[in-house]
């Protein structure tokens, strides 16, 4: 199981919301870049990338901090979101050194753009869940749609996604704690791996993730936990991988 540390882009900067409302953020760096370098040599394996701007504007706005980032550390695998609404957009971020596109939004307006995605770029496509209690959320989490988080993530089961990233945004950014029993559920009920976000706090998390991993848990994103030091990410990443 791999721990990956969050870099949420707002105006350039590196942020953390809470529960996802723009207007609810903490500048963390005006160095966005540098902030992948402090992960990195902290020996993190993969990064997760959210373009906050683009999610709210449909298309990529900070995409060449993105390509930054890339081109500086080549060997790391990225994951990206925010914004990601056609197949322009991929083949963008996979030509700049991306791995992975997480596609949100545009995979509960229009489930098969997911499925054609897969086919167009197998092994690249991540689908990103993010619910209100079990309720899929999409524009920047700003509207909840009717649909549950499970419901769609079967649909996708026979597409080629590589990964779900299930967040809960009630507890995104609140260093409540994990919603372990909803990514169990979830995990359970599908076979593509998932992937924990959302209320990672502490040790006490990671060793509740690391409990699901037999569910098809592969990972856990860190946010604010790792910004305000109440997680370590070399000591949990290590304590993982005992």
């Amino acid at each position: 199981m791999i721990l990956i540390p969050a870099i949420d882009l707002k105006e350039g900067k590196c942020v953390r919301l809470q529960q996802g409302e723009m207007n609810r953020d903490t500048v963390f760096s005006d160095k966005p870049v540098a902030m992948a370098d402090k992960w990195v040599s902290q020996g993190c394996r993969r990064l997760h990338v959210i373009d906050l701007d683009g999610a709210f504007a449909g298309k990529p706005v900070n995409s060449d901090i993105i390509r930054q980032m890339c081109q500086k550390h080549p060997d790391l695998p990225v994951q990206i979101g925010g914004g990601i609404r056609n197949m322009e957009t991929i083949a963008g971020y996979l030509d700049a050194g991306v791995s992975w596109c997480i596609i949100g939004t545009q995979a509960v307006r229009d489930p098969d753009f997911v499925k054609q995605a897969c086919k167009n770029f197998p092994g690249h496509i991540i689908v990103g869940l993010d619910a209100k209690k079990g309720m899929v959320a999409v524009e920047g989490w700003a509207e909840v749609s009717s649909l549950s988080a499970i419901e769609l993530a079967k649909e996708f089961e026979d597409s080629g996604v590589a990964a779900i990233v299930y967040t809960d945004i009630a507890r995104d950014g609140m260093m409540q704690g994990v919603n372990i029993d909803e990514t169990r559920a979830l995990a359970q009920a599908i076979s593509i791996p998932v992937i924990a976000s959302g209320g990672m706090t502490n040790m006490d998390d990671i060793i509740a993730v690391q409990s699901a991993e037999s569910d098809g848990v592969i990972g856990a994103i860190l946010g604010r936990s790792l910004y305000d030091g109440t997680i370590d990410l070399k000591t949990a990443q290590a304590y993982l991988d005992q």
